[in-house]
């Protein structure tokens, strides 16, 4: 019980942080990013992460070297049947963290250029808009795990 306790307050700790962050570069802050491994021959993969945001704000594009297209994809259980489907764009609400994870919303990489191995690294770039209309880039490097 007081190992959760902790652990959640640490987290609290590192929004708050990350929160603080953003309001000083009026971005949006990326933790926990990666993308996952995929078999010999694949053409699609996964990638997931955080976003955080000081104010409301809008990712509408991923696009990556190693893909012909990059996605914003979620997944949900519709009468037992997991259903995904492509999304224009995904809400962020300012300092509610957003996350892209297996299961849920998540980036999806199609006609790959090359497999995503475990220890190697992507680059990404992310596109976000906030309420005035203007877009931001941001380019991540996301570490290739194997799936847990």
């Amino acid at each position: 019980m007081m190992k959760t306790l902790i652990k959640h307050f640490l987290m609290m700790l590192m929004i708050i942080g990350v929160i603080t962050a953003c309001e000083k570069n009026h971005g949006v802050s990326i933790i926990n990013s990666w993308a996952r491994a995929n078999a010999p021959g694949q053409t699609s993969g996964a990638a997931y992460m955080t976003f955080v945001s000081a104010e409301d704000t809008t990712f509408v594009q991923a696009t990556s070297a190693i893909a012909s297209s990059v996605e914003i994809h979620s997944m949900k259980m519709d009468n037992g049947v997991m259903k995904m489907r492509s999304l224009d764009e995904l809400k962020i609400a300012a300092g509610k963290p957003e996350k892209l994870a297996p299961g849920g919303f998540h980036l999806m990489f199609f006609d790959l250029k090359q497999q995503l191995k475990a220890g190697d690294q992507i680059e990404v770039k992310l596109s976000f808009k906030n309420n005035a209309g203007k877009i931001t880039q941001q380019t991540v490097m996301l570490p290739v795990k194997e799936a847990n």
